[in-house]
């Protein structure tokens, strides 16, 4: 009875750390774009150099999580958590890294003018986020439903970056001098649709550790 009370206050502890690596990425996400819409370069290296604290604590849950399995034996339910948390780690730190991917971009472009104002860019950014946090509340809930609204804010995003690139794509058309920046802007975009994509990834595992089966939402 005890060694079950504690390996409970040790899933509840992996709970709390996932949800603060979380809560980091989103952070990250917005302040990478926030980096790059007003040219703050101060802002782009804090996102860079707070990647380091995310990739420790990405370490630190996968060494507690098989901590848990060497020692506590778990249950099949049990093991699904355990399992769905090394998986939920991975695809936040690759969304960390494509934030921190965004910020050097800011970093790239500093002193230039922006060739349009960044409008579909912020919102992909935004449904990025919401996937994020949504993603983590229907880990806590155990929430299915919540996992499958996955699907329908990534087609969002997928048609934002469609926008973004056919804007683009004008843009360079029309003069060969944006092509660089435009490039890089195109950079952007991709890196916030892969985001989403991870996002999408977090929902099929919380699915599969609440039911037990695998779904693909991403199609």
């Amino acid at each position: 009875m005890v060694a079950r009370k504690s390996f409970q206050l040790e899933l509840e502890q992996l709970q709390q750390d996932i949800l603060k690596m979380g809560a980091l990425v989103e952070k990250a996400i917005a302040d990478a774009v926030r980096s790059l819409a007003d040219k703050d370069l101060v802002l782009a290296q804090e996102v860079v150099d707070g990647d380091d604290f995310i990739d420790e604590l990405e370490l630190s849950i996968e060494n507690c999580c098989l901590r848990l399995l060497a020692l506590q034996q778990p249950m099949a339910s049990d093991l699904r958590v355990i399992g769905t948390a090394l998986k939920i780690v991975t695809d936040l730190e690759r969304m960390a890294d494509y934030a921190v991917d965004i910020a050097k971009i800011t970093i790239r472009l500093q002193g230039q003018p922006l060739i349009k104002p960044l409008i579909d860019v912020p919102r992909m950014a935004s449904i990025a986020q919401d996937m994020t946090r949504q993603s983590l509340d229907a880990f806590v809930e155990r929430d299915v439903n919540m996992a499958l609204s996955m699907i329908e804010m990534d087609h969002e995003v997928d048609h934002l970056y469609s926008q973004v690139f056919r804007e683009l794509l004008t843009y360079m058309m029309a003069d060969p001098r944006t092509i660089n920046q435009a490039t890089y802007l195109l950079f952007v975009a991709r890196y916030l649709e892969r985001i989403a994509d991870h996002a999408t990834n977090l929902g099929e595992w919380i699915i599969y550790m609440v039911t037990g089966e695998k779904k693909e939402l991403n199609r």
